[in-house]
């Protein structure tokens, strides 16, 4: 038997075990199996990381960066993001990846107009946030990080919506909120100062129009969910763990 799974705190809204374990059937490989294993504290990983068996993992909210410590090697996408969202373990060693980068730039890219200069915000300072800041950096699209307690270069909502009408085109929510069960949360912007020259990009992919999105329609701004870039990340992490050396 070949192991996979997802680790996390909370994960009845995830997709990846039934897209793993269809994607088994397809290449018709009945002994990998695909797990959704909760956690409640982080260092429960260590019992994980030691199961006989154990191929790989995705990582979830919001272990993405308190992993880092349980793991014998971190690959250089996970040290240019720092984060780290797959787990391969190999003889014993385990390796952090971030395949969350790659599949945001590739949706991205995607998406925006090829000719995109604008600002942007980027909602939250977590592990996926930093893949976000990564692929800004390296797509010279200027960010601010905005948090409900900014630490040092980062921005409040209040300081952000004093920017978002003149100074901002592209709105990343890389924050939990809105996702299935509380569908009704939204991050705190202040929507009525959005326009159809804005795009809003967010994470959550369940449901598949967030409130976040719902607001942004209304004001006329472009919207895209987080599926393509969860489809995105997930053959990449297919790819780390049956092609790629530790």
């Amino acid at each position: 038997m070949k192991k996979f799974g997802l680790i996390g705190r909370k994960l009845s809204h995830s997709f990846s075990q039934s897209y793993f374990t269809e994607k088994f059937k397809a290449l018709n490989l009945p002994d990998h199996v695909y797990q959704l294993i909760e956690l409640e504290k982080i260092d429960e990983v260590k019992k994980v990381l030691e199961e006989k068996d154990l191929i790989g993992l995705n990582v979830t909210v919001p272990y993405k960066e308190s992993i880092i410590p349980f793991l014998s090697n971190l690959h250089e996408s996970a040290l240019k993001v720092g984060a780290v969202n797959v787990v391969k373990v190999n003889n014993g060693m385990s390796t952090g990846y971030n395949s969350d980068y790659l599949g945001f730039k590739n949706s991205l890219i995607n998406w925006l107009p090829k000719n995109f200069k604008g600002k942007s915000l980027i909602l939250g300072s977590g592990g996926a946030s930093k893949a976000v800041q990564a692929t800004l950096s390296d797509m010279d699209i200027e960010y601010h990080v905005v948090s409900r307690s900014p630490a040092v270069n980062e921005l409040s909502y209040k300081e952000a919506n004093d920017i978002i009408s003149s100074k901002v085109s592209l709105v990343v929510n890389t924050t939990p909120l809105g996702m299935s069960p509380n569908v009704e949360t939204y991050p705190a912007i202040d929507y009525i100062l959005l326009t159809d020259e804005h795009y809003l990009y967010d994470l959550v992919y369940n449901p598949e129009i967030t409130a976040f999105l719902t607001k942004g329609k209304s004001r006329g701004a472009s919207t895209k969910n987080g599926l393509e870039m969860l489809h995105l990340q997930a053959e990449e992490s297919w790819k780390i763990w049956t092609e790629y050396g530790v």
